[in-house]
């Protein structure tokens, strides 16, 4: 009887299987590069993909040969223009996004995302101080300064209240932080009344936009969402372990008040950042994260950084489509709502028809 030929098999086709979460990741990541690229040729002034891969291999390189024949006013414009905007709507989509899957995961509620504690109403009443004392005539950062200080009294509000009232638990949490929100939405709506001539300028950037952004904003960005990223993927496990319930997980040796209070603030702070920096930019931290679970699964280890990554390309593709297919800028905070609404009704009724959220 004839032996199976096994040395002619060849090694080279003996690849182990590829995870699919490593799958998602890697094609998160190209389109991720892809439509950053594409973003930076479209625009009023346009630059071709190939003249787009130049400039930029020719900046990170520090070859400026590969610029020669190159309008210099088209690195102008993809360097110092288009490229802050760019990144900054990753970062602030990737931030939400990230932000959205922790507050689910600490708040046990599908329905929550980084403005469920009031963080937005507290940006949103600190920048129309601002603007409504025309604090910008006398600081570029007035407004993101004003923003982050009242997301972040805010945060500590809701947590002084839910602490103060039969334990710090995530019931306590969602409670305070609709009170407080409801109390700085008055608030808001009283400036406003008062604003006059500035009610304009008040409204716009309540609804988001990436218009003037820099590279200051971007580094701010960028460390904000790398320290988060490496906390959230620390404590992911006892995440994990926490929606099994307080017992079960303390059981674990998972110190869940620690973790919660630790996640929460993180969690807080980046979407403290991200409104000051864009405004109010909804459904992201809502949507993103729902999408993701429905595709990879509720393990927080890779929910975290591929929402991330998926949060990223939205918000960025959003801000292309305002910014470069629409006759007039739309406001990036109109066009998640009109398109996440919809869908975030659709991923709502299906879900429920399978059994609930």
């Amino acid at each position: 009887m004839r032996k199976p030929d096994t040395e002619n098999t060849s090694p080279a086709t003996d690849f182990p299987p590829v995870h699919p979460k490593v799958a998602w990741a890697v094609v998160l990541v190209l389109a991720l590069a892809v439509l950053s690229i594409i973003a930076a040729g479209m625009g009023y002034i346009h630059v071709s993909l190939g003249d787009v891969v130049r400039i930029l291999l020719a900046r990170i390189l520090k070859t400026p040969r590969w610029v020669a024949g190159i309008d210099p006013l088209f690195a102008t414009v993809i360097i110092d223009v288009r490229l802050p905007r760019i990144l900054s709507a990753a970062l602030v989509g990737g931030g939400l996004a990230m932000s959205g899957v922790v507050y689910q995961g600490i708040l046990l509620n599908p329905l929550a995302d980084p403005y469920t504690l009031g963080v937005s109403a507290g940006a949103a009443f600190g920048a129309a101080v601002a603007l409504l004392f025309n604090l910008t005539a006398t600081s570029m950062v007035s407004v993101p300064l004003f923003a982050f200080a009242g997301a972040l009294a805010t945060l500590f509000l809701v947590i002084f209240l839910s602490s103060s009232a039969g334990g710090f638990s995530h019931n306590n949490l969602i409670l305070a932080g609709i009170i407080v929100a409801a109390i700085l939405s008055a608030g808001i709506s009283f400036l406003k009344f008062i604003a006059d001539e500035q009610v304009s300028v008040i409204i716009f950037w309540l609804m988001g936009s990436f218009a003037a952004k820099t590279w200051s904003d971007v580094g701010l960005l960028s460390g904000v969402v790398v320290i988060s990223m490496a906390v959230f993927t620390y404590y992911s496990r006892d995440l994990n372990l926490m929606a099994l319930g307080r017992r079960s997980a303390a059981s674990l040796g998972v110190n869940t008040g620690k973790v919660r209070l630790i996640l929460l603030i993180c969690a807080s702070l980046v979407a403290a950042i991200c409104v000051s920096i864009s405004g109010i930019i909804g459904f992201v931290g809502l949507l993103v994260p729902h999408i993701m679970r429905m595709v990879i699964g509720p393990d927080n280890r890779s929910l975290v950084p591929l929402s991330m990554l998926l949060g990223a390309i939205l918000l960025l593709a959003a801000d292309t489509v305002t910014r470069a297919v629409l006759p007039y800028e739309v406001p990036i905070g109109v066009i998640t709502a009109l398109v996440g609404g919809p869908l975030f009704c659709y991923i709502f009724w299906k879900r429920q028809r399978s059994g609930g959220i």
